[in-house]
């Protein structure tokens, strides 16, 4: 598949024209994701600007997806390692793709497997962060996904979200953090998952409109410590007119940190 001068796509799991050709952070990373199905959204670049890593650190990502996050966080932070583990082999290989055509083989890596699942043991506790958009949607909620990709990408199946912070928990070094984006409806969820292994746990909710309900918020809290929980003031993140806010442009177009 030939996509005008620059790449050709020799993807045996995508079928031609499947995929588009996005970009973020202004055009610094170029993302090749699927026309119909689960694609990448600002939660991605908004999460990957909260991890808070530094040169030569190792972050873990579970599910891992066409690699948005694991991208923006690596363009963002130089000489950090990046290992993601995705459950859908032909995200797997659609993410190890735009890993390559960014330049990042050397930082990034995704494997396939499943993060509720038997992991490889040389992962286990060797990870100072990780960051997960994991899953929202119950089987049993209504109007679930059609698209296959999208449905797994969105839908917890027979697990919860326990068993992904579990998982998750088991990579990580003590004190290390984990970063989460997910719904503010449903919040106590995730409190609840984390609250067994993780303290220090802090909000940073993410305001429509001023004025508006938050619809999304990142957490973040640290593995092993029982610090108090702590609520930040939070990103507006369109204008009245609908554009974005200056804050919210400097983190999506020019990848700045969120610091909270």
């Amino acid at each position: 598949m030939n996509r005008g001068n620059e790449h050709t796509l020799s993807l045996t799991d995508w079928p031609e024209d499947s995929l588009s050709e996005d970009y973020l952070l202004g055009r610094k990373i170029i993302l090749f994701q699927p026309k119909q199905g689960f694609r990448a959204s600002i939660d991605a670049v908004f999460m990957a600007a909260a991890v808070p890593a530094k040169k030569g650190q190792r972050i873990f990502e579970a599910g891992s997806g066409s690699g948005a996050a694991a991208l923006c966080l690596a363009q963002r932070v130089a000489d950090i390692q990046i290992v993601g583990i995705e459950i859908l082999p032909e995200m797997v290989s659609l993410a190890s793709y735009n890993i390559r055509v960014n330049g990042k083989a050397e930082h990034v890596t995704v494997i396939n497997g499943d993060i509720t699942g038997l992991q490889p043991p040389n992962l286990y506790g060797v990870f100072d962060h990780a960051m997960v958009n994991p899953p929202f949607l119950k089987d049993t909620d209504g109007n679930l996904p059609k698209n296959p990709i999208k449905a797994r990408a969105k839908t917890l199946s027979e697990y919860s979200l326990a068993d992904w912070i579990s998982g998750i928990c088991m990579n990580i070094k003590r004190r290390g953090t984990i970063t989460m984006i997910w719904r503010a409806d449903r919040l106590d969820c995730a409190l609840t998952a984390l609250h067994k292994e993780f303290g220090e746990i802090c909000l940073f909710p993410f305001w429509p409109k001023l004025g508006k309900s938050a619809k999304r918020v990142l957490i973040r809290a640290r593995k092993g410590v029982k610090s108090p929980m702590k609520l930040s003031a939070g990103l507006t993140v369109h204008k009245d007119t609908g554009e974005y806010t200056c804050a919210c442009e400097s983190v999506l177009k020019y990848g700045q940190p969120l610091v909270f």
